[in-house]
């Protein structure tokens, strides 16, 4: 069996453009809720590595709030979402969602330190969480009823890579700009425009 675990390939949905340049980090079968989970990755996508993990700290302890854009039906609106760059007006300070997610975070800083890539430059790309098969348990009902009682697990994936450095645009003195005169165009009865 150990010598299965180290012929196992992770497989991503897709792959960074340059790998030398990039860090992964994938967990699956995750217990936590799928739909929380999907809404807090989609806020962390495009920051920064040190902000991502101030920003998950600051859900734990509700000084920042996660949007929730897709699943929303049923979510209270609240005023913290003023604060955020997002149009949405619900949200929810999901916990353990938070924490499972700075425990990938964690594990794809580890990896960037050990490809030798800066860690305050690393810049997440790619987030995606996908939906993993429901638990099943059960619950008892009144008068000898049994319904379902599922979990709805999910499988995280994300790579981060590292941001270079902007090239800064040529300052040409104005010459990139030139005045451009209005063409006179002939009218159809023949007559130019003035």
């Amino acid at each position: 069996a150990q010598q299965y675990l180290q012929n196992v390939i992770m497989v991503y949905s897709r792959d960074p453009e340059n790998a030398a340049k990039s860090c992964k980090a994938k967990g699956s079968d995750f217990r936590v809720h799928f739909k929380n989970t999907r809404e807090t990755g989609a806020a962390l996508k495009g920051l920064y590595l040190p902000r991502a993990q101030q920003y998950l700290q600051n859900v734990i302890e509700k000084k920042e709030i996660i949007p929730f854009v897709r699943f929303r039906y049923g979510v209270g609106r609240k005023a913290q979402l003023k604060q955020t760059p997002s149009k949405a007006c619900q949200g929810r300070w999901p916990k353990k969602s938070a924490v499972f997610l700075l425990g990938l975070l964690k594990n794809a800083e580890s990896n960037a330190e050990l490809k030798g890539l800066e860690v305050e430059k690393m810049k997440i790309e790619h987030i995606q969480v996908n939906q993993a098969m429901h638990g099943r348990r059960r619950t008892y009902r009144a008068h000898g009823r049994i319904n379902a009682y599922m979990s709805s697990p999910c499988h995280i994936e994300m790579w981060l890579v590292e941001d270079s450095e902007p090239v800064a645009k040529a300052d040409d003195g104005g010459a990139g700009k030139k005045a451009q005169k209005k063409l006179k165009k002939p009218l159809q009865s023949g007559a130019t425009a003035e």
